[in-house]
């Protein structure tokens, strides 16, 4: 009888000598080696991949897909690994294609205010390029020090100011991306708009599925004269819901508009000593910028407004160190967690900003049902969810629970009128959830696009779609009930 193991080392020496023809020095095929792309930031689950191509060139890229497309081989690309939903865990049966060697920013034209750069450029990176001359890139992650913007192509991934300024396809002008077949097209450009279809709408969000992204154009923007940002502090977290409601429907579109609630402030404090309050329930951090009157002037309607939703607390940065300082919590509060719970899982969902305070006592219910706990940290101006569960893994069935937990939260999310994801994109994570938000008809067309640009599904199978069946006619592929089996996912 065959030996599976020997089958898929052959498999794989195979494979790799095939790929280190095009990539030279380019293949990491040996297992221990392949252990740093085994997971992604959702470090519930760890797999080897078959290989790992390292490519350095657009060329090379076109000549691996055309090799994978003729070879039946499955391609998982992959930027930081910073995905928080799975997007880029690899598979047992398929090689990872690594474009952390594409790091360079390519071009900056100041007056069409856009830069292009490749796709493993950091987020970071590209305001720190530009920011000699005054520019900045205003999406903004909290991994933005780390996160590439391939990877925020492929999730369209938001951050704290995207209340105003939008999240990555607000902000995205063009790409260059390599089909499965090797096809290399270019999608907008330096314009803001194009005509025809949008493509690169289509791309933007597409989680790796659609094709690889090997050069991005993105907008850049002059940095605001001035910026303040203020600390509100409620008695209570719905109360804290509400004045979000309140303040964008006053006309005030704030540059960021954050909530944390009680376990996220006490966390976060004791990490950075950001000067937050510890006697609230519910901390908001609403930022202004623009002309420094208009400034005060918003803060003033804001500080109002608060008041009457009974803010015990409304505190000014006094200067830049201290609005950067409020900042530095905020962004710090998932490492702040994980140093006050051996494990915390991350749910991303998005709802109407109405509903975040039913909502945000309902998460805090379906928690303590299953015996865990939660801090919450949210993009509230766009009712943009990031419950953190917290649960410790080395406890048989906590995992179970807190996966339990991050269901219901999103199911929750879709029940009252909101979505399955945010900016963190489906993966695997939301996989077999999409049909809570999707009808089989909707999840079909889907599809039908997808197997347009990828006729036998090798690009990143087995995510976002919860089950697929081959139609006989066309090769397009359909969803029926049932969960898609995926390779071996080990937890940790």
């Amino acid at each position: 009888m065959p030996d599976p193991d020997q089958a898929l080392i052959a498999g794989r020496d195979a494979i790799a000598s095939a790929l280190a023809k095009i990539v030279p020095s380019g293949v990491i095929s040996d297992p221990a080696a392949l252990a740093p792309w085994s997971c992604d930031a959702l470090t519930a689950y760890r797999q080897l991949p078959l290989a790992v191509v390292l490519p350095r060139t657009t060329d090379e890229v076109a000549a691996v897909l055309a090799w994978c497309h003729q070879a039946g081989v499955k391609v998982v690309a992959r930027g930081a690994g910073t995905s928080l939903s799975g997007g880029s865990l690899p598979l047992a049966d398929g090689i990872v294609l690594g474009m952390a060697r594409f790091n360079q920013v390519l071009a900056i034209d100041y007056d069409n205010r856009c830069a292009v750069v490749q796709p493993g450029v950091t987020n970071a990176a590209i305001s720190e390029a530009v920011s000699g001359r005054g520019f900045y890139y205003a999406p903004d992650p909290s991994s933005q020090i780390a996160c590439s913007i391939g990877g925020n192509v492929a999730e369209n991934a938001g951050g704290v100011h995207c209340l105003k300024y939008g999240t990555t396809t607000n902000n995205l002008l063009g790409v260059e991306i390599v089909l499965i077949d090797g096809t290399v097209l270019r999608l907008g450009g330096t314009a803001p708009e194009a005509p025809g279809y949008d493509l690169l709408g289509l791309v933007c969000g597409s989680e790796g599925m659609l094709g690889v992204v090997t050069e991005v154009t993105v907008r850049i923007l002059p940095r605001p004269p001035h910026q303040r940002a203020m600390l509100i502090g409620f008695p209570a977290v719905e109360a804290a819901g509400e004045c979000v409601a309140s303040i964008i429907g006053c006309g005030i579109i704030p540059a960021a508009l954050e909530i944390m609630d009680r376990p996220a402030i006490h966390a976060a404090e004791a990490f950075v000593n950001a000067g937050y309050p510890l006697d609230v329930e519910a901390l908001m951090i609403a930022e202004l910028d623009g002309g420094i009157e208009e400034i005060d002037d918003a803060l003033a309607v804001i500080a109002t407004i608060a008041a009457r939703h009974g803010a015990t607390l409304c505190r000014p940065s006094e200067g830049e160190a201290e609005r950067l300082l409020f900042w530095a919590g905020r962004k710090a509060a998932f490492p702040a967690v994980g140093r006050v719970s051996p494990d915390y899982y991350c749910v991303d969902g998005t709802i109407p900003r109405r509903m975040l305070g039913p909502v945000l006592g309902r998460i805090t219910a379906i928690a303590a049902a299953e015996g865990l706990g939660v801090a919450n940290v949210f993009h509230a101006g766009d009712g943009n969810l990031h419950p953190l569960i917290l649960y410790d893994a080395s406890i048989p069935g906590d995992l179970e629970k807190a996966e339990r937990v991050g269901s219901r939260i999103l199911e929750t999310c879709v029940e009252v009128g909101g979505v399955l994801t945010g900016e963190h994109g489906v993966g695997i994570e939301k996989r077999d959830l999409m049909h809570k938000q999707f009808t089989p008809v909707d999840l079909a067309q889907q599809q039908r696009v997808k197997a347009a640009f990828d006729p036998r599904a090798l690009l990143n199978p087995g995510k976002v779609f919860p089950a697929l069946s081959r139609c006989a006619e066309g090769g397009a592929e359909h969803v029926h009930g049932g969960r898609l089996s995926f390779p071996d996912l080990p937890r940790f």
